[in-house]
């Protein structure tokens, strides 16, 4: 962070089930320094100690929503004490309609973050409503997700944070056939037919995103051939979609559980296509974002 001009700062705020994780992840790409689910209260001081850091990031995202520890009816009064460091914070609202985020919650299974209190989902999105107001009323930047896909959110953000690239975007997403294929991937690859890192004791508590699964999978023969396999394809037909009218493509890998198989080979392939000068790449982990 300069202290001169102060940092960008960006705070992530709306309701669960509107795509914060996807505005996070893809501030991430864009070289913010992001953290996720801060309480509050920790806000000032967070950015005091970043700005006395010589390493601190330029830009920085912080995630601030109804999991945060602490009263959100603070968080304006917050806001202002960081923008008297010199702190000038954009505060971006995502929302959805409800009847969005009840099939969103349906479609992926999730437990929403009120659920410990013993509500319904509609009770639980209600009062979440209500404890988000003060951010909302706030908000330099409101986006309404109700029709957006993963790619459109995306780039919203980028329109907003960055520059959006004029050529064919690739998604990679993990998913769990148990919960059903995602409606909007263009190419669907069968991750079921290779070693399972669940089986693993050591392994099941983690992800595709671990080293330690990574370090399995790659050492597995199987595992290697596939991907080849896979990579041969894509990097074949990829480029010729380029010249489509389409403006996205989404990669989408599913196994039993969507943990770990999968993940790790959106990862991977998402790795090899930036490598490869793809202008803009992005994962999505269905069953763990």
């Amino acid at each position: 962070m300069n202290a001169a001009s102060g940092p960008t700062l960006v705070v992530v705020s709306g309701m669960s089930g509107s795509g914060k994780s996807i505005a996070l992840h893809t501030l991430e790409d864009l070289g913010y320094y992001c953290v996720d689910n801060l309480p509050a209260e920790l806000l000032p001081e967070f950015v005091r100690r970043l700005r006395a850091s010589e390493r601190a990031p330029e830009r920085v995202a912080v995630a601030i929503d109804a999991r945060t520890l602490g009263d959100l009816a603070e968080v304006p009064a917050l806001l202002s004490q960081v923008g008297a460091q010199g702190v000038d914070p954009r505060l971006l609202f995502l929302e959805a309609r409800n009847e969005v985020l009840l099939r969103r919650y349906a479609d992926t299974r999730r437990r929403h973050p009120l659920s410990h209190l013993g509500l319904s989902l509609a009770d639980a999105i209600a009062l979440e409503w209500q404890a988000l107001r003060p951010l909302r009323q706030i908000a330099d930047i409101l986006i309404d997700t109700s029709e957006l896909n993963v790619h459109q959110m995306r780039r919203r953000i980028l329109a907003e944070f960055g520059v959006s690239s004029a050529g064919l975007a690739l998604l990679f997403e993990s998913f769990a056939y148990r919960h059903g294929v995602p409606a909007d991937a263009d190419f669907v690859f069968d991750a079921r037919v290779l070693p399972n890192p669940h089986w693993d004791a050591r392994l099941r508590p983690l992800s595709g995103r671990d080293p330690e699964v990574r370090e399995y999978l790659d050492g597995q023969p199987e595992v290697e051939q596939y991907v080849a396999q896979v990579q041969a394809f894509l990097d074949t037909w990829l480029p010729r979609l380029s010249s489509d009218t389409r403006s996205y493509v989404t990669v989408a890998f599913g196994c039993t559980g969507g943990r770990h198989r999968s993940a790790y080979l959106a990862e991977r392939l998402a790795r090899h296509f930036r490598a490869c000068g793809w202008p803009e790449v992005a994962t999505h982990h269905r069953e763990l974002d």
